[in-house]
């Protein structure tokens, strides 16, 4: 018996040390960078003790103020509409059939699996046909905030479709249709059972849209203007210039933003306890 117990010890030992390693690959530099936004030395591998000077000093620069500015706009708006929209398309893929649904249900998954300079490509190509048609007709448009804020919409649908359909799938038909036999309209039915049950998800994807649409870089890289510059994007130009103690104090309060959003909309996405049990009795 006891030959037979030493593989899977043995194999439970090399899968925790390979446990260990992942998280250490992924949290080592997370941790090097927090600790280092903390440098007082403004060489950056040189550790000059202590000091919070570097914060103080970011969120003083205008140029960094103003690109969190555009940031916060372009992610608000943005999640916003994506949020109705995606809501709105889960809700049609779930609740009715038409003809083309299946195309459409496979289509969802596109912005979510296709690489963002592709879908930065692609918006930047349909962008310029757009302003080639306008132009004809007198009015000349070009980059910016904008395009930009439809950009961060058109990838942002599918993150929230995806997961309000997933909130979806946890419903029970019944709970809709007895509202119904209540003689409740589809409407009403809809506003005092359905949305109440799929809030949560709701929630879930809007917080997701809205770290995705603050943390991207490289659609908005493509789609930028002149005055239209986002906060990650300032980022990405500025350490081209080399890596600087500001830069690793913006990159560490960006990643407390995107941790804080990501952790909301997990905890918006679990599954009521309450379900969980009934469905174990």
């Amino acid at each position: 018996m006891s030959t037979t117990m030493r593989p899977t010890k043995w194999a439970s030992r090399l899968l925790a040390l390979n446990a260990w390693l992942v998280f250490a690959f992924f949290y080592i530099p997370i941790i090097v960078l927090v600790v280092f936004s903390f440098n007082g030395s403004r060489r950056v591998n040189i550790w000059g003790g202590l000091s919070t000077r570097w914060y103080p000093e970011v969120l003083q620069n205008e140029v960094i103020l103003d690109a969190l500015k555009n940031s916060l706009m372009v992610a608000s708006i943005s999640t916003i509409v994506a949020t109705i929209l995606g809501t709105s398309l889960a809700l049609a893929l779930d609740r009715y059939r038409f003809r083309g649904r299946k195309t459409l249900d496979g289509a969802v998954f596109l912005p979510v699996i296709i690489p963002d300079v592709t879908m930065a490509v692609m918006m930047l190509v349909f962008f310029a046909q757009v302003f080639r048609f306008i132009d004809s007709f007198g009015p000349r448009f070009q980059l910016g905030i904008y395009t930009i804020v439809i950009s961060h919409i058109a990838f942002n649908i599918s993150f929230v479709a995806v997961v309000v359909r997933a909130r979806l799938g946890q419903l029970d038909p019944s709970l809709e249709e007895a509202a119904r036999d209540l003689y409740a309209s589809g409407w009403r039915a809809f506003q005092k059972v359905t949305l109440p049950l799929i809030l949560p998800g709701v929630l879930a994807g809007a917080l997701l849209a809205l770290a995705l649409s603050l943390d991207d870089v490289v659609i908005s890289a493509f789609v930028t203007g002149p005055g239209s510059t986002t906060l990650p994007v300032y980022v990405f130009s500025a350490i081209r210039r080399g890596v600087t103690p500001e830069l690793n104090a913006i990159s560490s309060l960006m990643l407390l933003a995107s941790t804080v959003l990501v952790l909301g909309s997990l905890f918006l996405q679990r599954e009521p306890k309450s379900k969980t049990n009934n469905q174990g009795k």
